[in-house]
């Protein structure tokens, strides 16, 4: 059976991204496991997602019988993206830090899926995620300085969002893997990337 993953990035910075060299080697890891994959990729470094304006939003809380050829427009790239995280066995997002955040390319895609009526809905007991169950989604985080520990870790609303967000949705077999201090200098950074390493290969023996 083929193994599909969803293969986010969000850096622009192309072969100098970090969090884009870490998630090349988390498929090239992933195929190791389960051979030849179906990878579905969404490059918002370079082909971003537009940020929701008013007519997107109505499209989304108007049934889909009664959406005007407008509507129907505006909904498609949210649907279509979607569609993409409901067939991954596996999602992997290359997520660097942002002033302390997330790029808003990161952000746009994110609040074109998290959707009532498709990836969760309100009930008596409040929000169900609609997603299918036993996903896994391995989040590759770069960051320049240090947040996992220490006087910065107030500071970081990266993970703690990306936590909160995705485990909203039923996301919840989660796996960061961080490489830090990347700016600190080329020890630091080498430093960095073996750690990284050693999160994914820890990462993927759990996932087994």
């Amino acid at each position: 059976m083929s193994h599909t993953v969803l293969h986010i990035d969000s850096s622009p910075l192309g072969d100098r991204s970090i969090s884009r060299k870490l998630t090349a080697r988390t498929l090239a890891e992933l195929e190791a496991a389960h051979g030849e994959l179906r990878v579905i990729t969404r490059d918002l470094g370079t082909t971003p997602m537009p940020h929701l304006d008013g007519v997107t939003l109505g499209s989304f809380f108007t049934p889909p019988e009664q959406r005007s050829p407008e509507l129907r427009a505006a909904a498609r790239l949210s649907d279509e993206a979607i569609d993409e995280l409901i067939a991954a066995d596996t999602i992997v997002i290359g997520a660097p830090m942002w002033n302390f955040g997330i790029p808003s390319t990161l952000k746009a895609w994110i609040d074109h899926i998290v959707r009532a009526g498709r990836t969760f809905k309100y009930s008596a007991g409040g929000p169900e995620p609609l997603l299918p169950p036993g996903k896994k989604l391995i989040i590759v985080s770069s960051r320049g300085g240090i947040y996992s520990d220490g006087p910065m870790k107030l500071m970081d609303y990266q993970e703690t969002y990306l936590r909160a967000v995705f485990g909203f949705l039923g996301l919840v077999d989660l796996a960061f893997v961080r490489a830090e201090g990347i700016a600190l200098g080329p020890d630091a950074l080498a430093a960095a990337l073996a750690s990284a390493e050693a999160q994914l290969h820890a990462a993927l023996r759990k996932a087994a």
